[in-house]
This record gives C-alpha cells, structure tokens and sequence, in this order.
C-alpha cells in the first residue's frame, strides 16, 4: 500500500484538524476517527445519469458482479448506485475493511462474467419488487430519456448488455482516477490493496431538457401531488426546502386536513444544482382543495411571507447535525462526495457563518427561483388558473411516408417514414426520429417500440395497424442506429396484442412509457398521393358544376332528382379525400 499524506486534495486544507486526508493507490482517501467499528466508503463518479437507454442499468450490474463474492460473508456491507455516483461502503473493524475493499478491487479488476446473466435476472427481480412510485415520473418529464431522466425508465441493459460492455465500463469508469475513498478511523489501515486502472476523473453529465417553458404542469396518478424544481445550491436553498416542507405540512395537514404527508426536500444533483421536491398526498374528494393549498403555501413563500420562527426552526434543524461529536467522522461521507463531484468544501464554521447570514429576503428570491424552473405533477385536471404552461404532451411535427391505419380506432394512424415515425391521434401527433432515437425494442413477432431522447414513444404493433408487413418493418430495423436496439425475448401468444382486446397503443409519455391521447390539437399527418389529388380536384370542381346546374334549371323540376344525386356524390368525394389522406384507401377499412 502507497500512502502520501496531504497530497490528495489542497481544497480540503481548510478541514485542518477535522480531516485528515492522504492518497492510497493514487486514491484521494479522507479519515477521521470515531469509535467502536470502522466504516468506510469508496466512491466513485459513476452512476445512472452516465449511461444511455440502451445500456441503463450498466453501472448497477457492475456494482452487483464487484460484491458477488462476499454474498455469503458476514459483513456488514452494501452497495448503492445513484444518477451521479456508486459507493461500496462497509462497517466492521479494520481486518474485515481491509477484507472486503480489497475484495470489490479485485473484482473490479477482473468482473465475474460467468455471473453475468444471472446477475442480470437478479436486478430485473429487483426491478419489478421495488416497483414505482409517485416521485419516479418527474426525471423523465423534466430531462427525457437520457442524462439525469433515465431514473425514471426500466434498466433496459439488463437485457442486452455484453460481458465485453461490462468489462470496458468498469475499466473506463471504476478507476482510481474517479474514486474516492472514506474511513472513520484515526489511520489507515494496513493491508490495502486498492490497485484499479488509472483512468481519469469525469464530471458529471450535463442536464438536458424536455420542457420548452417553465414552470409547467402534467396529470399524473390520483392521490399524489408531486413538485420538482433545480435550483443552484446554496445554503439558502437547503434552508428554503426546509421552510417549504414545513408551510406544506402545516397548511395542508394541520389547517386544511387535505394531506397526511406533507413534505420538501433538498437534494444535489451535481457540483452546481440540486432538486428540490415536494410531496403531498390527498384523498381523491380534496384533491382540487390540496392543490390549491400546494399553490397558495407557495404563494406566500414567493411572496416573502416568512415568520422569523419559521426561519430560526428551519436553521436549528440544519446545525443540529454540527452539534454531533466526532464530527469529522459524521461528514466524511459529504465531503468525499463533494471532492469526487468538484463542489466546494466548507468548513462547520463556514457553514455556520453561511446559515446564520440566510434571511427572510434570501427565501424569497429562492422561491422565486424554484417556482419559476417548477414541474407541478397534479392528480387533477388542469393547474393553468396557477399560471403553469401544461408539459408537451405531443410532438410539434410529423414525418411522411406510408399510412398504417389503426384497426380498432379510425381516428388513429401510424407513419412509418424515412425520417422516423409518427402515431397521429385525435389530440396530436407522437413523433420520434431515427436520428434522435434514445432506444428501440424489438420482439420476434415483429414488434418495435421507439423512444425519443424527449421522452415521447411509438410502439409499432403489426397486429394492431393495417399492412405492418416485415418489409415494413425491416425499414426501421435498417434506418435505427444499431447502438440503439434493444431486443427482447419473445412474448407468449397470449401477450401479443389483437384488434378488440386491447386499444390502439397511445402515444407514450416520457414518465409512464403509454403518452395519453389527451393534449393540445394537431392536425393529422398523411401522405399526398396522385388519387389523393384527383379526387379533391373533382370534389372542389364538382360543386362549381353542380351549381351552374342548379342555378340554370332552378324552375325545371325535372332537375331536383340530379342535384340531390350531386350532392351526394360531392359527400362521397369529400369522405374518399380525407381517407386517402389518412390512409391511402378511399374507404375505412372496416
């Protein structure tokens, strides 16, 4: 083992006294002493929000293939993977640390592939436990179906993902370069071997975005009231969060009895940027009323009205953990997150002085800030009277190309097209281009599910649109990046979809991967054909004729029998028009 005290981090000098801090293998490693058992920490700047659609869920199975070999130990250890980071911690004293941090770096080193599909089928069992809640719509909202939005899909990587991907993920990631370790003890232990690739430190993603204005709105389930905002971080921030969640759970709880949890929460997304979340719950008959109390307590937080008690509770509860001993220790984990993601270190008296600054004028701008950059989740209808813009809900285009009527709904269409394609519904068009194709699934009987970097998704059923044929679909099979596909096993029979089981597929959201039909109006997409053009000739030339006719022989009787034929003819020219428009046919298929 290589130790080199005080050379690890010069930011973290201002933690003299505190923190020790030394490099181990060329890992920035801090250490403080607390006692009874040791525990450590090895972190590393890897998480969900590094990955793509296609290989998300990567970093969880390397993590998961690194502890395989202590399954059966009697450690006290774990592993976690968040969008920004994993880190392989452990309590126990200092044989069983050494034990099991040499134990995840020899794996790293050398991944057991022969545990790859089984480890694979272990995190879709986890996957389908742990389920989703009220919180997991708003990332891909907010960010699509990349980056910091991918929380919010299924870890689709654990269908395809390669040895070969595994291995080069966890040579290029989990390196000494990007890691940082942790240990509540007065030394390092001796014993160590933490020997990784070198590699190089990668910052964190860059946020992308799917909502074009702010704040904004979408319905989501009944009974939960979820908000989200970014906010740059700032001890003012984290005092904000705590002012909300209380003015939430004193309005909405104790004053008007429309919730039972009421909450905020501030959370940092990367060195610049945290989330803000609040949560409320409502039965179904005061969901309207704990919306309005949610916009209301806002309000009055924008508004700058802040009780001093309310400011002085919020910032004992921050210093609280400052009144902890062995304090060192307590921040370890804090402070090698913010040296593993570059954000500045403060001292507990820096810290301090910082709290005590934040004022009441400080909340305000804070609220304003938030409330400004919100993404309100409603259980009900609308939020526009609070002055929210609701969430695309459609694509702002199309794309041409051969019309596949749905066969159980007339007024749905899918467009499979050179650029992408398209499902036009009575509330607008659903469009996802090749070229910005976050990831298509494919499926034996011909099925192909797309997803759009903005969250939007097209499932392509051939069983469900006229002339789907494999010439059409080996159209998008050749036109979608190969690193995009993902191909899934074959369904059982019973599982394919049929006309009059099930719907037409709706348009896909980016939270819930099905996008509601419901949404601002669109004009249909459809192809322009050489009949197309001849009959709406004869249908706009007909009734020019069909006037002269009627106005020339208005006294002849003899004339009415022809003019009512004409007419009919002209309703039959407009229908034919509009399906050939929409589908290529004259009529309906029925």
């Amino acid at each position: 083992m290589t130790t080199h005290e005080h050379s690890a981090a010069p930011e973290l000098d201002a933690l003299d006294g505190l923190v020790r801090h030394t490099t181990v293998h060329h890992i920035p490693t801090l250490f403080a002493p607390r006692p009874g058992p040791i525990t450590a920490g090895l972190t590393f700047r890897v998480g969900h929000a590094d990955e793509t659609l296609p290989t998300s869920g990567i970093t969880h199975l390397v993590e998961h293939l690194a502890l395989h070999r202590l399954g059966l130990s009697d450690l006290h250890y774990n592993g976690a993977t968040t969008d920004t980071y994993t880190l392989f911690h452990v309590t126990g004293d200092e044989e069983e640390v050494v034990t099991y941090l040499n134990s995840v770096c020899a794996a790293l080193r050398d991944l057991p592939m022969d545990r790859l599909e089984t480890e694979k089928e272990i995190l879709r069992t986890e996957a389908g436990s742990r389920g989703k809640g009220p919180m997991s719509r708003m990332p891909p909202w907010r960010y699509g179906a990349q980056g910091y939005g991918l929380s919010g899909y299924d870890e689709l990587g654990t269908r395809s993902l390669t040895a070969d991907q595994a291995r080069h993920w966890a040579e290029t990631r989990f390196t000494r370069a990007n890691a940082v370790l942790f240990l509540t003890a007065d030394r390092v232990p001796d014993g160590l071997d933490l020997t990784l690739p070198a590699g190089r430190r990668f910052p964190t993603p860059a946020a992308t975005s799917a909502l074009p204005v702010t704040p904004a709105y979408f319905r989501g389930e009944d009974g939960h009231l979820v908000f989200t905002s970014v906010l740059r971080r700032s001890t003012a921030a984290a005092v904000f969060a705590e002012v909300l969640g209380r003015a939430l759970f004193q309005d909405l709880r104790q004053k008007g009895g429309y919730s039972y949890s009421a909450e905020a929460d501030y959370s940092p997304r990367d060195p610049d940027f945290a989330t803000l979340t609040a949560y409320a719950d409502a039965l179904p008959h005061k969901q309207d009323a704990a919306v309005g109390g949610f916009v209301d307590a806002f309000a009055r937080l924008r508004a700058g009205r802040v009780e001093q008690a309310e400011l002085d509770s919020a910032r004992g509860k921050l210093l609280k953990p400052y009144d902890t001993p062995d304090l060192g220790a307590a921040l370890l984990p804090s402070y090698a997150l913010s040296l593993l993601t570059g954000h500045r270190i403060l001292a507990p008296a820096q810290y301090r002085a910082q709290l005590e600054a934040v004022g009441v004028a400080d909340l305000r701008e804070v609220a304003r800030e938030a409330w400004d950059g919100g993404l309100l989740q409603i259980p009900t209808e609308s939020a526009d009277w609070a002055g929210l813009t609701r969430a695309p809900h459609f694509s702002a285009s199309g794309v041409s190309g051969t019309l596949h009527p749905s066969l159980e709904d007339d007024d749905v269409t899918l467009i499979i097209g050179a650029a992408g394609v398209t499902l036009s519904t009575p509330g607008g068009l659903v469009t996802v281009r090749y070229d910005a194709c976050a990831a298509m699934t494919t499926r034996p009987d011909g099925a192909r599910c797309l997803t759009g970097l903005d969250g939007f998704g097209v499932a392509v059923e051939p069983t469900l649109f006229g002339d789907v044929t494999a010439e059409r679909i080996a159209v998008l099979d050749k036109a979608v990046p190969a690193a995009v596909v993902v191909p899934l096993p074959a369904r059982p029979a019973e599982e394919i979809p049929q006309p009059g089981e099930r719907t037409a597929p709706a348009a896909r959201t980016p939270a819930d991967e099905s996008k509601q039909t419901e949404g601002r109006g669109a004009r249909v997409a459809g192809r322009v054909s050489g009949h197309f053009v001849l009959v709406t000739a004869l249908a706009t030339l007909w009734p020019v004729l069909l006037g002269a006719i009627l106005v020339n022989g208005i006294q002849e009787p003899a004339i009415r029998l022809p003019v009512i034929a004409g007419c009919v003819l002209e309703f039959w020219l407009i229908h034919a028009a509009r399906n050939l428009y929409r589908t290529g046919k004259p009529t309906t298929p029925q």
